[in-house]
């Protein structure tokens, strides 16, 4: 079981993601403002940052604190995203259809990666 803070303003993706890595047996915090995100992510096995919000800069989260692995998630359509993303090295970056699929299984795998 991962522990996870999640920057996910959207509250629509954020009870999906909420839901999905719960069921999973992971541990999730939801913040909807990066500072908040920013004060709790050193209790956190896995950082997710939600990029589609088109005011939030997520990216300057990373570097996470040292043992928290990163996962950024974007709109498929936004390759400038993924590439901020990549470029500011969150550890993985995946659109977010692949975080509803996979989301559980990502986050397990970063967390084993991070421990």
């Amino acid at each position: 079981m991962a522990r996870v803070v999640a920057l996910v303003p959207d509250l629509l993706f954020g009870s999906r993601v909420l839901a999905l890595l719960r069921a999973a047996g992971h541990d999730v915090e939801l913040c909807a403002r990066a500072e908040d995100a920013r004060a709790r992510a050193g209790a956190a096995d896995v950082l997710l940052v939600d990029l589609t919000q088109g005011d939030l800069e997520g990216a300057t989260l990373v570097p996470a604190p040292p043992g928290v692995a990163t996962l950024a998630v974007y709109a498929h359509v936004d390759a400038a995203a993924r590439d901020r993303a990549r470029d500011a090295g969150f550890d993985l970056v995946v659109p977010r259809s692949r975080m509803v699929r996979e989301g559980a299984a990502l986050v397990g795998r970063l967390a084993g990666e991070a421990g």
